[in-house]
């Protein structure tokens, strides 16, 4: 009898992703989607690990990449989400690890600017938008945080305190 490969947490494709996290004037928290160029689906920004740098420098670096965005990533993932990702012939499960990006600027030009579409969004909102489930929990467990304790999810998440939700890219 034949042993049947299952897929297990040690054979996914590992990830990175930045979540870039900024709270209004009002203390409304917003997280910039992107589209996907591809299928243009709303995501955040992710791509692979980079050598030579560490998980959340590679997270930071496709978010300056992705969407001109400069700023500070947490040292230690917020979470994590699973996703299928499209190929020629098949899909690959891949774990993503998500690292909050506190922000201090947007650059004019960035290296896919005019690829994708961009905007910022609510929590709620970023969260009936992107298709991944563990995603979307994140997304909303951020939001919980913030309505239950909101000074300290500031403190915790390292939310960057600036304004400008409308910016798009």
């Amino acid at each position: 009898m034949k042993a049947v490969k299952s897929i297990s947490n040690a054979t996914d494709l590992a990830q990175v992703a930045a979540l870039p996290l900024l709270v209004d004037a009002d203390g409304t928290p917003r997280v910039m989607l992107l589209t996907s160029r591809e299928t243009k689906r709303w995501i955040i920004p992710k791509g692979w690990p980079m050598k030579g740098r560490k998980p959340s420098e590679a997270a930071a670096r496709e978010a300056l990449e992705e969407a001109g965005l400069v700023g500070r990533p947490s040292k230690k993932p917020i979470g994590s989400y699973t996703y299928f990702k499209r190929r020629e012939a098949h899909f690959d499960l891949c774990r993503v690890d998500v690292y909050l990006l506190t922000l201090s600027k947007q650059l004019k030009n960035w290296r896919e600017k005019g690829q994708r579409e961009a905007h910022w969004f609510t929590l709620a909102e970023a969260a009936t938008l992107v298709d991944e489930p563990g995603l979307i929990a994140l997304l909303l467990d951020l939001a919980r945080t913030k309505l239950e304790a909101p000074s300290r999810a500031k403190t915790r998440h390292g939310a960057a305190l600036t304004s400008g939700h409308s910016a798009q890219v």
